[in-house]
């Protein structure tokens, strides 16, 4: 659902863990990385529920998209 809409101020940081394996093959392609490297990143920076029941998994896309640019800052220097 986050995919199609967005939050009231436009800037929310996170999306749900289903909407970012949804986009990993298109971010692999884009990024020219392989699709299990996009998702182990991914899952690095999945986030679950605070104490085990508060709130929902996410996935803060700043922080996503600086892991994914450290490594395709990493392949770039072999």
């Amino acid at each position: 659902m986050d995919l199609v809409t967005s939050s009231a101020s436009g800037i929310d940081p996170d999306i749900s863990p289903e909407s970012a394996a949804w986009q990993i093959p298109r971010v692999a392609k884009a990024r020219h990385m392989t699709v299990d490297a996009v998702k182990a990143i991914v899952d690095a920076h999945t986030a679950g529920r605070m104490l085990g029941i508060l709130g929902e998994p996410h996935v803060n896309v700043l922080q996503l998209n600086l892991a994914l640019d450290g490594a395709k800052a990493v392949r770039l220097r072999h």
